[in-house]
């Protein structure tokens, strides 16, 4: 099925909410970022290129999607790139990680889902700041229903209500939404209260040695159960070992992702192994 034209998109879904939808978005307002980040030009352009990294289904033994880590042009590591993002360029970086990462993806003939990690601070407007991905979308023939948009409720996001607002406009737009290393810091239940995502990586510390640790073997059930009564599918994220894997499976959960199955490749795609899929 062809991806859907950006003007298309623009007509289907680029509406502006009614007046009562918005009733409380003046208190919120203070805590936004200022929409004026697009109308600067960018002249502090960052070279970056990505490294893919399955999110498996042991079901089928097959990628379900695969994420975007963002590296330098030589393969450098993240750090390195992340360092030089600032308050007068951070818009352009998060705008140029999406369009890049949309057009590898589709250079390498991907499978499955896209998974984009985006700023939320560096979001003035979700119906403005999509533009140019759904633009990217277009062009390189990428179907937009197949990226995911994943992020972290940090210490740096400005406020929760303006990221529950990104998660609700992503949805409307056909994007599936993924909140990452939950049950860490910040990233915990009070968001899930105001929005329930598609998806949610569990944290890879809580994942670390849980096939021996009868104290994170509870916490994980206890977090798995709450999903399933929310419909919001589990990652179980940093899996290394088998025991971690079967843990997990035993326990219902398919979607995985770690070095047991298989590192980031710069500017590829890894091959599957018959540990990707559950025998």
């Amino acid at each position: 099925m062809r991806p859907m034209r950006t003007s298309e998109l623009m007509n289907k879904k680029l509406v502006v909410r009614p007046a009562e939808e918005n009733a409380d978005a003046s208190a919120d307002a203070s805590a936004k970022p200022k929409c004026e980040a697009c109308r600067v030009p960018n002249d502090k352009g960052i070279d970056l290129a990505f490294a893919f990294q399955p999110i498996v289904d042991v079901r089928t033994g097959a990628a379900y999607a695969h994420e975007a880590l963002v590296r330098g042009p030589n393969g450098e590591g993240a750090a390195s790139v992340l360092a030089q993002v600032d308050d007068a360029n951070r818009y352009h970086f998060d705008q140029r990680c999406r369009t890049v990462a949309i057009e590898q993806a589709a250079s390498l003939n991907m499978s499955g889902f896209l998974s984009i990690n985006f700023m939320p601070n560096a979001v003035y407007q979700p119906e403005a700041c999509i533009r140019s991905t759904f633009e990217a979308a277009e062009k390189f023939q990428f179907a937009s229903d197949r990226i995911i948009f994943e992020t972290v409720e940090g210490e740096n996001v400005i406020s929760r209500s303006h990221l529950v607002d990104i998660f609700r406009a992503y949805r409307r737009f056909g994007f599936q939404t993924a909140i990452d290393d939950f049950g860490a810091g910040y990233s915990g239940l009070t968001l899930l209260a105001e929005f329930q995502p598609d998806l949610i990586k569990l944290d890879m510390e809580l994942v670390r040695g849980i096939d021996t640790d009868s104290v994170r073997q509870s916490i994980a059930r206890g977090v798995l159960s709450m999903c399933r009564d929310l419909g919001i599918r589990v990652i179980a994220e940093g899996i290394e070992t088998r025991g971690e894997r079967d843990f997990f499976a035993a326990h219902g959960v398919s979607l995985m992702q770690g070095y047991f199955f298989a590192r980031p490749e710069f500017r590829s795609i890894p091959a599957s192994t018959e540990d990707w899929l559950l025998k």
